[in-house]
């Protein structure tokens, strides 16, 4: 069962890469939230139980309830529907993916893990996803889009994080899923008033500011 859940986030990382519908996109982050969520359900080891279903209830309110709202929301506020000039094409960055999942199966082969985990995919595939959100964040032209792609590479921080679930303490875990729920806050209320004042969240066009501020001070 694990293994299954591993290999939809593989699919996921996917879709969310060729997929230029911002919408779209905050369904995928919502269902890889929910399903590396649950993933604490399936790991060996003596969990109490209580813990358990406070770490899988907590994850699933945050990463599948809240931060898809609070990015749906900002996405009605900023009127943006897709991702219309990416600095990569969703081929390439399909492509890009797969090569990015054989890079985390690469180097999680030569990773020192000096303890057992559940499923011998979960580091490869946890290192797949956090390559997948970074390459997101530069790959993409539209803020809301580069804050999807931080919350992927967040996603895959906390899958990596739940493989250690036993070695670390229930403090960092939600003081990790505390640090990215400010995160997408700051990064919400930023592009809402980038759209404000410049009417779009195209991040490519705000380098023309460079050439209109010496414009401003010639004309003054």
């Amino acid at each position: 069962m694990l293994d299954g859940i591993l290999m939809l986030l593989v699919l996921f990382n996917l879709f969310s890469l060729g997929s230029t519908r911002i919408s779209a996109s905050i369904r995928v982050v919502a269902y890889q939230g929910a399903a590396i969520g649950v993933v604490p359900l399936f790991l060996p080891g003596k969990i109490p139980g209580g813990i358990l279903v406070t770490i899988v209830l907590v994850t699933l309110l945050i990463k599948a309830g809240i931060l898809p709202w609070f990015l749906r929301y900002a996405q009605k506020r900023v009127n943006v529907r897709r991702e219309e000039k990416p600095f990569v094409g969703a081929s390439a960055s399909i492509l890009s993916g797969v090569a990015a999942l054989g890079t985390a199966f690469f180097i999680s082969s030569r990773l020192p893990i000096p303890f057992a985990v559940a499923s011998p995919f979960i580091v490869p595939v946890a290192l797949s996803v956090s390559l997948t959100g970074f390459f997101i964040i530069i790959s993409r032209a539209e803020a809301l889009s580069q804050v999807i792609g931080y919350l992927i590479l967040e996603n895959g921080i906390y899958l990596f994080g739940i493989a250690l679930l036993l070695e670390q303490p229930l403090l960092v875990e939600l003081g990790m899923l505390l640090d990215v729920f400010v995160g997408i806050f700051v990064m919400g209320i930023t592009v809402f008033h980038i759209s404000r004042e410049f009417e779009h969240t195209d991040t490519s066009r705000l380098s023309g500011l460079a050439d209109w501020l010496p414009e401003v001070k010639r004309s003054e």
